[in-house]
């Protein structure tokens, strides 16, 4: 118990060792703090003379007694070092996949957006140079979070970066573009969190499959709560009345495969996105547990 404490004690400096150096600390702790408990357990026990003094006897008592603390430590530390290794070598497949994700959907929204922003920003330039400075600013923070690496964000922060991917599609469709959103109050908002760009990529998905296919103004309407420790986000994405779309095309482009692992690596297998088409919108669903670290 007291190699335990100082065990703790010393983690501050452990922490700045490398796991095999500690390792071999933590053995030479645990004998040498066994071979004092034992000899001043056996000095009480002749002193009250529950055990007769022969030198040979305690040496040996005490050196078996460090050979089965150091020999039960080993194990126990062996057996510590594999599962660190194994648990080490998940992490740096979970960040490799995890990190191949976020580069896909990085590819995939980079070549399309980028040109037709830029094709927007060029025809802004010269008939409304503020509108297009503001255009810049938008597509600055967007792309500053798409390449900046992290992986969990704040909700309110996913929802400042799909208002700018938003503000860059209505520049884009000359205002073609109603959007409503219905959000927690801010202090539920607060301690909300979400894979960096996933709901934006699931709308610009959305967006894209209509978009291209229209003239028409585009209604969307985002409805985000959190019951129970589950999050839900509905997208709801209003099909144009007057321009004709395939349904059945338009299905197997509704696909968020990765978006959804990119949830489960983080929220566990309960996380999901699910899509459906019908005759007048697409209807995208986001559901992942997320519990109140207040609770």
């Amino acid at each position: 118990m007291p190699s335990l404490y100082l065990i703790d004690y010393l983690r501050p400096i452990f922490k700045r060792m490398s796991i095999p150096r500690v390792s071999m600390y933590v053995l030479a702790l645990l004998i040498i703090t066994s071979v004092i408990s034992m000899t001043l357990i056996m000095l009480i026990m002749i002193n009250v003379g529950w055990f007769e003094y022969d030198r040979q006897t305690f040496i040996v008592n005490i050196l078996f007694d460090a050979m089965f603390s150091g020999g039960f430590t080993l194990v126990f530390l062996l057996y510590f070092l594999r599962r660190y290794r194994e648990l080490n070598a998940l992490k740096q497949s979970f960040e490799r996949n995890l990190s191949a994700q976020n580069d896909v959907i990085k590819a995939r929204m980079a070549p399309h957006f980028f040109f037709n922003t830029l094709n927007t920003l060029v025809s802004l330039i010269e008939s409304n140079p503020a509108r297009a400075a503001a255009l810049l600013q938008h597509v600055s923070a967007l792309f500053r979070a798409s390449f900046s690496g992290e992986r969990e964000i704040s909700f309110e922060e996913e929802i400042a970066l799909c208002e700018h991917y938003l503000a860059i599609e209505s520049s884009r469709l000359a205002d073609k573009l109603e959007v409503s959103w219905q959000l927690p109050d801010e202090n539920t908002m607060y301690d909300m969190v979400i894979t960096a760009l996933t709901l934006q990529s699931v709308l610009e998905k959305m967006l894209l499959n209509v978009v291209e296919m229209t003239t028409e103004t585009i209604y969307i309407s985002i409805k985000v709560t959190w019951q129970q420790h589950q999050v839900s986000i509905k997208i709801a994405v209003e099909l144009p009345k007057k321009t004709l779309i395939i349904n059945h095309e338009l299905r197997q482009h509704m696909d968020f495969y990765i978006q959804a692992e990119r949830l489960r690596a983080y929220f566990g297998q309960n996380a999901n996105i699910k899509s459906k088409v019908t005759t007048t919108q697409i209807i995208t669903i986001i559901n992942y547990p997320l519990h109140d670290v207040g609770l």
